[in-house]
């Protein structure tokens, strides 16, 4: 049940920092009412999923899915530039976080 809060909380990271993208700054209600909707979701569900899972492997999995799902959607639905070096950087990104949890540390 901590692995999907975990992974719930990453998501909701995505939609928060679209969510910022949109508010221009704060400038533009719905989008930065959405961004504090999911900022508490997202801290939330991680702070839930902390009273099982190690700290290091759960905000590493968190952010990663944080930073993965981001860069993706700016690429896909923002019209961000993609390059060879964007996309072998997301590949070490999955690659630290799978490493963290074949170490031991998610379990």
């Amino acid at each position: 049940m901590a692995w999907l809060m975990l992974i719930a909380a990453g998501l909701f990271e995505v939609a928060m920092a679209y969510s910022l993208k949109h508010s221009n700054g704060f400038s533009v209600l719905l989008p930065s009412i959405a961004f504090i909707v999911f900022a508490v979701l997202s801290f939330g569900l991680l702070a839930l999923a902390l009273k099982t899972l190690e700290v290091g492997t759960a905000y590493a999995v968190w952010t990663g899915i944080g930073a993965v799902g981001t860069a993706a959607l700016g690429m896909i639905l923002l019209g961000e530039s993609v390059s060879l070096l964007k996309l072998l950087s997301v590949a070490l990104i999955l690659a630290g976080v799978v490493g963290l949890n074949l170490a031991g540390g998610g379990h």
